[in-house]
């Protein structure tokens, strides 16, 4: 039954209307699964009550007094109504202030002792506390559970829903874990664990039960990523047979680093072994990944075989092919380019010559997707940025061949341990070493003090026929806090104010996709001198003549973020800059950007982003394929994360596919941690 019950919508729980289903559903909670399994983001502490006297100033604490005086109502401007309740400790007086809460203020009886919960406020004559949340003393003292909430919803209502479906399922609930497995590890049994982690006695059991929730959500993650690997290791028929490289390393106009030698070489090897290759390469800004796919695609194409390349927008689409076609110029190789903006005439003859064999490799964007795009003989299928793409797409990609290759490319820096878990679908290649001669950025950190110093800077350097970008973190006042700068408002002042003999254009992420092409190619063209944009310019076209880099509120924006803006410009030949300008204070925030002013190695920078601020820069906006966890932390449960492992290792040693009678439960959570992963 416990499935069962899992599986049912929400709206049939004890106290929950359509109104209430739609709050829960704000928090992502449809099932009676799901709001058992949205687990407390914190805890009050009422096991150790004081009195009013003993209690701290401005700290949160429970507080033991007794009603004194009833309920006083007064009527306040605009209709509202507060309520206050006076309550004592022999020595000192405590006032309760509630606001339009008649019915919570009535609750209180006097001559009766109560747990109060809040913050202590220190008044002229009294102390007080406003809205505090209270239970009669004889309450058993313990750790309260505190959930995420959302407007409307209130801490004591989800605590009651959870008791709710808690007391719906059959108890004890099912333990997907193999006893052995338990055991072997020290965890406690999983209905205790659920039971605990929402309404601990001590701090003790809640963490035992956070460690017991932990491994199961990592063990489940591990598992899963094995199936996915393992998944798509079957056979192809592309196999190369003819390494082709010397000739394309002979046409390059630099000699290829040693890195991206080697992780040529491990892609061949993948293509000439009979298994589809599913290659991750993951490289630094300008460490040359577009030379490592060009390579692969010629020797593919000359193979016999069609390569497919899917950049995020058109002008990196149209970069690529111009790229690959000087490359390939004279190999006897044809490269298409296929985009949303082409006349239909135009794509029309692409897709003939591609269904026909006549091209060898076509770049494009999610124009590639469409169900008209009909391929010869698709042996290669490269996405670059491979965060900008869902894995469903990726995969609506392959179907377009009888098992072709894939290699997916990331200018983010993750260090390896971490990559491991985020593409554990994928083997990983990492070029790690920059081509000679790409030039470090020189990099500051400022306040706003020094704005005019850097306007003037900039100014000196469009004097001269050069570009810069400023970003900004907003796109409009009124989006976020008010105090940082928005992109609209911004680019308008400085269009009339600071730069009025300039060319400033706007480029952001809630402009059509048509307006943000055209802006970004005339930004590439030399038709506009800066460019104020968000973050929609941290993956994008090469502007070899753009060298200033201006990041306003840069305390906004995670390292590794700021790493990926600084790429845009030192691409070209002359000597660049990036400023970062926050007026934050924290010590925090200077560690943050003083790192970058230190070092232009993207994978330092990612481990350093991670000791100062946690896996949030990568799992914040959520990487396309990786599960939500709802407790772990791949940071900080490094220990559990490498128990899980060796457990999934050994259970997927004795029962591969998890179809033992005992291993039911695992497979089942496995199941519905991928479905939750890929269709969200």
């Amino acid at each position: 039954m416990q499935a069962d019950v899992f599986a049912q919508d929400v709206c049939y729980l004890k106290g929950v209307g359509p109104n209430r289903a739609a709050l829960l559903q704000k928090l992502g909670i449809e099932t009676v699964g799901d709001l058992i399994e949205a687990y407390p983001r914190d805890y009050q502490d009422w096991s150790h009550p004081v009195s009013i006297t003993a209690a701290p100033i401005d700290e949160p604490c429970c507080v033991r007094a007794t009603v004194i005086a009833p309920a006083e109502e007064r009527l306040l401007s605009g209709g509202r109504r507060l309520y206050t309740v006076l309550a004592t400790d022999g020595q000192v007086n405590l006032r309760l202030t509630f606001f339009n809460a008649r019915y919570t203020a009535a609750q209180l009886q006097r001559g009766r002792d109560y747990l109060f919960y809040g913050k202590l406020g220190a008044g002229f004559t009294l102390r007080e506390m406003v809205a505090p949340q209270f239970a009669p003393a004889q309450t058993p003292p313990a750790l309260h559970p505190v959930y995420p909430l959302t407007a409307g919803l209130s801490n004591k209502v989800m605590t009651g829903l959870v008791k709710n479906a808690l007391a719906r399922c059959d108890r004890p609930l099912a333990d997907p874990l193999p006893d052995a497995v338990r055991r072997q590890y020290g965890l406690c049994e999983l209905d205790r664990a659920v039971e605990t982690i929402h309404f601990p006695p001590t701090a003790q059991a809640a963490q035992e039960a956070r460690r017991r929730l932990i491994f199961d959500e990592l063990l489940t993650l591990q598992l899963g990523l094995a199936r996915l690997k393992n998944r798509s290791r079957g056979v192809t028929d592309v196999v190369i047979t003819r390494d082709r490289t010397p000739d394309f390393f002979a046409r390059l106009p630099f000699a290829p680093t040693g890195a991206q030698r080697r992780v040529i070489r491990e892609a061949l090897t993948d293509m000439q072994s009979g298994v589809p290759m599913n290659r991750l390469v993951q490289g630094d800004v300008g460490s040359g990944k577009t030379a490592v796919a060009a390579a692969l695609c010629h020797t593919v194409a000359l193979n016999g075989w069609q390569c497919a390349v899917m950049a995020p927008t058109e002008i990196l689409a149209t970069q690529h092919y111009e790229t690959f076609s000087r490359l390939f110029a004279g190999t006897g190789l044809r490269v298409a380019l296929l985009t949303g903006s082409q006349t239909k005439k135009q794509k029309q003859a692409v897709l003939a010559d591609l269904a026909a064999g006549a091209v060898h490799v076509v770049v494009g964007t999610h124009a590639l997707l469409q169900e008209t795009v009909r391929f010869y003989a698709l042996g290669l299928v490269v996405t670059d940025e491979q965060h900008r793409f869902g894995v469903g797409q990726r995969a609506a990609l392959l179907k377009k061949g009888s098992a072709p290759h894939m290699l997916v490319m990331s200018a983010t820096p993750i260090p390896r341990t971490l990559a491991l878990i985020i593409y554990g679908d994928l083997d990983l290649s990492v070029i790690d070493e920059l081509p000679p001669g790409r030039q470090t950025v020189a990099t500051y950190a400022v306040d706003s003090s020094y704005h005019e110093r850097v306007y003037a800077f900039i100014r000196k350097h469009v004097a001269a026929g050069r570009q810069a970008y400023i970003v900004c973190p907003l796109v409009e006042e009124g989006d976020e806090p008010s105090d940082l700068t928005a992109a609209t408002q911004y680019a308008e002042t400085l269009q009339t104010e600071a730069f009025p003999n300039c060319r400033v254009a706007l480029l952001h992420g809630k402009m059509p996709a048509a307006q943000k092409e055209q802006v970004m190619g005339a930004f590439a063209a030399g038709q506009i001198d800066i460019l104020v944009a968000t973050t929609v310019i941290e993956v994008g076209v090469d502007v070899p003549n753009a060298v200033l880099m201006v990041v306003e509120n840069a305390e906004r924006f995670g390292l590794s973020q700021l790493h990926q803006l600084r790429g845009r410009v030192g691409r070209g030949q002359y000597p660049s800059t990036c400023i970062l300008i926050s007026d934050h204070q924290g010590e925090t925030n200077r560690k943050r950007l003083n790192v970058l002013c230190q070092t232009a190695d993207g994978f330092r920078i990612a481990d350093e982003d991670l000791k100062l601020r946690g896996p949030g820069d990568f799992f914040g906006a959520r990487q396309h394929g990786l599960p939500r966890l709802k407790l772990a932390d791949l940071l900080t449960d490094t220990e559990t994360l490498r128990q899980t492992a060796r457990a999934a290792a050994d259970l997927l040693q004795t029962d591969p596919t998890l179809s033992r009678p005992e291993h039911a439960g695992l497979a089942a959570a496995v199941k519905r941690m991928l479905h939750r992963a890929y269709t969200a």
